[in-house]
């Protein structure tokens, strides 16, 4: 809820941004520039952990938003949640510090979309985070990788090898199966 208005000037923004033609294609690479707020700071004075994976989600928004995509999947009843995602930090981010989160979507598998989000300072890669999103129907069920294909088009390259045994590697049984808690 921390960023709530954070995400409706997003929000608006990308819209701007798509009408006034900055719009991208679903494989293009998206940049937002933001700047660490107080809000955004843990008690050590920088930017929180937690507060990375709120951020890279306006990230997915202008994305989806600027590629056109966001219209099409509220038009068809589907909408996009998070299942999987790993972080990795490389650099603190300061109070008042400008940034730029690059997103960019890298691929698919049977189960989900992958995006991988960097947060950026001077051209140097600061954080950097791997997400795996899959889309559900307001109506029910998960919307099928070939209806999310049909929609989008085919990914142009292959989904790097390390990004499929990453998602093994992090998976939990299905949700209608036992997940039990034993340690």
């Amino acid at each position: 809820m921390h960023l709530i208005f954070r995400t409706i000037a997003m929000f608006l923004q990308s819209r701007r941004r798509a009408r006034r033609g900055e719009r991208l294609d679903t494989w293009d690479v998206g940049r937002i520039r933001l700047r660490v707020l107080p809000t955004d700071l843990d008690v050590l004075g920088h930017m929180n952990n937690g507060v990375y994976l709120s951020i890279f989600d306006l990230g997915r928004f202008d994305l989806l938003i600027r590629n056109g995509l966001w219209d099409r999947f509220k038009h068809l009843g589907w909408y996009p949640v998070v299942s999987s995602e790993s972080i990795t930090f490389r650099k603190s981010l300061q109070p008042w510090q400008r940034f730029t989160v690059e997103t960019r979507v890298t691929g698919y598998d049977d189960k989900g979309v992958f995006i991988e989000h960097r947060v950026v300072v001077g051209g140097e890669i600061y954080t950097q985070a791997l997400v795996r999103g899959r889309f559900l129907k307001r109506s029910g069920g998960v919307v099928a990788l070939s209806e999310l294909i049909e929609l989008t088009g085919p990914a142009p390259t292959d989904l790097p090898a390390w990004q499929a045994q990453w998602a093994r590697d992090v998976a939990l049984p299905p949700t209608k199966a036992s997940a039990p808690s034993d340690w």
